[in-house]
């Protein structure tokens, strides 16, 4: 009459535990695809490479409580219209670019990396490059140059010089211009554009 019920014996735990491992690992399988389909440039979340050739602000939504980026009108990136496949190429490089020259080492991006240098999520769009017209070729010139290009605004920290290359530099500017055009659900909170009127 000793009998174990069947919730507390051994065989049941380990179907238990065989069954569990199984469905979690399916539902990782259905969230990792799903992750990936909301990430892929081209998303409704993440904006196709071309999106470098229009105009990017970001603005508050009162209705959804959060800023979020808006793309407007045609604003060419280096004066040119880049198809898609040459602006995936441009914004890769730019990618790559950052990523050997270990930028996240000192900045952040989209809220991964080191806070020692200003967040670059979205970099494009800072109030720093003083106005839209300079601000191509301040970026570029900052990239490549940052010692005679100093940008400190009062931290007294300085970008070292990586050996950014002009084409390398274009690569990066694009893909910060294409980076600022991502759904980062707010982040960061409370930024003001170069568009923004005081």
């Amino acid at each position: 009459m000793n009998e174990t019920p069947v919730w507390a014996s051994e065989s049941f735990w380990k179907k238990t535990a065989i069954w569990v491992t199984a469905g979690a690992f399916l539902i990782l399988v259905v969230l990792t695809f799903d992750s990936l389909s909301q990430t892929s440039a081209g998303g409704k979340r993440v904006p196709a490479y071309s999106v470098i050739n229009k105009k990017i602000d970001y603005v508050y939504d009162a209705k959804l409580h959060k800023f979020m980026p808006v793309i407007g009108e045609q604003e060419l990136l280096f004066g040119k219209e880049f198809s898609e496949t040459e602006a995936e190429q441009l914004v890769m490089l730019g990618k790559k670019t950052t990523q050997a020259k270990n930028c996240m080492n000192c900045h952040t991006l989209l809220g991964n990396g080191a806070y020692y240098a200003p967040d670059l999520t979205k970099a494009w769009l800072d109030q720093g490059w003083i106005n839209k017209e300079a601000r191509e070729k301040m970026m570029i010139e900052f990239l490549m140059h940052p010692e005679k290009n100093a940008r400190t605004f009062g931290s007294n920290r300085k970008m070292p010089n990586l050996g950014i290359t002009e084409d390398e530099a274009k690569g990066v500017v694009a893909f910060l211009k294409w980076m600022s055009s991502i759904d980062t659900n707010g982040f960061p909170h409370n930024f003001k554009t170069i568009n923004a009127e005081e």
